[in-house]
């Protein structure tokens, strides 16, 4: 991956990405702007739905990790990509392995969040182990 490449992902990739305690138990928590939860809540609140939750990772070989969270619900045409750097937020994806769930809530209003069941745990554990590898690419250098 050149520099400019690399610094292109680096400005895209989303800053508000949290570890939330949730009655004792800590949680991944990706936050948007009160507007963007918002727009979310109001198309899907009180509905049945699904949200496909899929991991594309991003590497360069050389230790630089970046996942593509994509979130893409059954209703309400609402389909987020989020970029996370794994460099930095390791830990929210060792979080999301262990306990097969992942939140989305207000940064504006923490206490507000919608939690996502990720329907096949397993795919987040193969993500991990991709990502350790890919992230072990730094030592090796």
């Amino acid at each position: 991956m050149e520099n400019r490449e690399l610094d292109k992902l680096l400005s895209q990739t989303h800053k508000d990405i949290s570890i939330q305690d949730l009655d004792g138990k800590q949680v991944s928590c990706i936050e948007f702007t009160q507007e963007r939860f918002n727009k979310i809540i109001d198309a899907i609140s009180g509905k049945p739905l699904a949200v496909d939750t899929n991991l594309n990772i991003l590497q360069d070989g050389l230790g630089h990790v970046f996942v593509e969270i994509s979130l893409k619900f059954s209703i309400g045409s609402i389909d987020e990509k989020i970029l996370v750097n794994a460099n930095e937020h390791l830990d929210f994806f060792q979080l999301m392995s262990q306990n097969g769930i992942l939140s989305i809530a207000s940064k504006d209003n923490p206490e507000k969040v919608f939690m996502i069941q990720l329907p096949k745990p397993e795919r987040v554990s193969d993500a991990l182990e991709i990502i350790m590898n890919g992230l072990s690419k730094i030592s090796d250098n």
